[in-house]
């Protein structure tokens, strides 16, 4: 099993760090928004496109990362993610147009985010079982640690050295990420191995390539004398939960709360801004967002773990998303500096508490010899939200001139996504519940078993807990 500590911790401060330098820094872009805009002299909508591509790229490649660091290394990929990250930022201090910040800014910086993000998180859920939630909490803090930090200096940079200079010195502060990959020293589980076995059982495996098999072990990646069939289903075999209908769900939640939650940190500046509240006292209700972001994300994270609140942490995260939702709701009311003070308190906190639960939650329903792949592919999913939500949210500001409708939608798709969860969730404990009582009745249980048909039709059905729960006695299931 994991270590729950020792280097464990070292991984932790690693994603930490990673968390400041993806995260942190593209929260921090929203501050450069009214800037580029000035500068470029263009509308909402176009503007917001940068923000919208650096996030997007950061998700949408995320898989990307995951296979790296399965089939290379960790290290190697997030240091490569580093240098590209540092690249794009240094190129974007030469823009002389939006679209050369599309591509810089968004493409580039994007994809070095992407290769250093879903690794290091994995990495995290690799080293930790019993205290995975604080784990997690204190990683993923380096999120509102660095907002907090880098929004007031990023406001002063620009002051001092035009945008121009802020992004060159960003460039040079991303280069950390490089140092982040060196500590990701990676880790062998025996659930890292559990394929293997199964492989060699295949029919379709020839001899010699078995004999091979025992001694490598499964997707190693430098192996040529591999047949495709047996690529195939090396490759199947990491991505096989996304049939998994209980994934499918958390799938569709997670599409609805990123629309929901990025249009927020591009135009609480802005909005605030046009309400009247002073350029410093903006980039201030970023900080406290940020700061309060990290409160959430050690304090949940920490609550989550405590015996009481470890079975219901699905239910934590779906308090978390829709009590954001409901904040969403409210903004387009408070209309000056004093009310949007506890407005960022309140989504600071819950948003910080949510982030932390993702990867607890993903590994709660796929388990951790996967949680490298499925957090790729739920961070994956993020993308197109990410990408479509600012546009869309600048358009309907352009439109409507404010910021209302916006906010609204906002608000209602991070309570649509949890509803969906909450639903889910109830559905599967009442068929659980049906089960067990089926189970209970011992005439319908000698049924069941009697009747190889239905005894399949019944268990094709159940998850894995489900059926350990049916299968007291392992033989019964031998056919299953």
């Amino acid at each position: 099993g994991p270590p729950d500590g020792g280097w464990g911790w070292m991984i932790v401060a690693g994603c930490f760090l990673v968390t400041i330098c993806t995260r942190a820094v593209t929260r921090c872009i929203s501050i450069f928004f009214v800037e580029f805009q000035a500068y470029f002299g263009q509308d909402y909508a176009r503007t917001a496109w940068i923000h919208s591509i650096v996030d997007c790229a950061t998700m949408l490649c995320a898989p990307l990362g995951s296979l790296i660091s399965n089939h290379v290394s960790c290290q190697v990929g997030i240091m490569l993610g580093g240098l590209l990250a540092s690249t794009g930022l240094i190129l974007s201090s030469f823009a002389t147009s939006l679209e050369h910040l599309y591509l810089s800014l968004g493409v580039l910086t994007g994809l070095g985010f992407a290769l250093c993000y879903s690794p290091a998180i994995a990495m995290v859920g690799k080293y930790f079982n019993k205290r995975k939630a604080l784990a997690y909490g204190i990683a993923m803090s380096g999120s509102g640690i660095g907002t907090f930090i880098l929004a007031p200096v990023v406001q002063l940079l620009i002051e001092q050295f035009s945008w121009r200079g802020a992004l060159l010195i960003l460039g040079g502060f991303v280069l950390n990420l490089c140092v982040c990959g060196a500590l990701m020293r990676p880790i062998a589980l025996k659930e890292d191995h559990k394929t293997a076995p199964e492989l060699l059982e295949q029919d379709y495996v020839p001899e010699a390539q078995k004999r091979d098999l025992k001694r490598m072990s499964i997707c190693s990646p430098l192996i040529k004398t591999w047949s495709h069939e047996c690529l195939c289903y090396c490759s199947w075999k990491e991505y096989d939960f996304l049939l998994m209908p209980s994934f499918m769900v958390l799938a569709v939640s997670v599409l609805f709360m990123a629309y929901g939650c990025s249009p927020l940190f591009v135009y609480l500046v802005p909005y605030a801004l046009s309400v009247g509240v002073s350029h410093h006292q903006a980039a201030f209700l970023m900080s406290i967002l940020g700061v309060i972001d990290i409160i959430g994300n050690i304090t949940f994270g920490w609550l989550t773990d405590r015996r009481c609140l470890k079975k219901h942490r699905h239910f934590c995260y779906l308090f978390a998303v829709g009590m954001d939702g409901l904040c969403c709701l409210f903004l387009p009311v408070l209309q000056n500096f004093p009310l949007l003070v506890p407005f960022s308190f309140t989504f600071g906190y819950f948003d910080g508490a949510y982030v932390t639960l993702i990867p607890v939650v993903t590994a709660d329903v796929v388990g951790t010899s996967s949680l490298s792949s499925a957090l790729g592919v739920v961070y994956f999913l993020h993308a197109i939200p990410y990408l479509v939500s600012p546009p869309v949210a600048g358009w309907l500001v352009d439109t409507t001139g404010s910021y209302t409708a916006s906010f609204l939608l906002c608000g209602f798709s991070m309570i649509f996504s949890s509803t969906l969860l909450c639903f889910a969730r109830l559905a599967k404990k009442i068929k659980r519940t049906r089960l067990r009582s089926l189970t209970n009745d011992t005439g319908t249980k000698q049924h069941i078993w009697t009747n190889g048909a239905i005894a399949y039709s019944v268990t094709a059905e159940l998850d894995q807990k489900d059926v350990e729960f049916l299968c007291a006695d392992r033989n019964s299931c031998s056919n299953r």
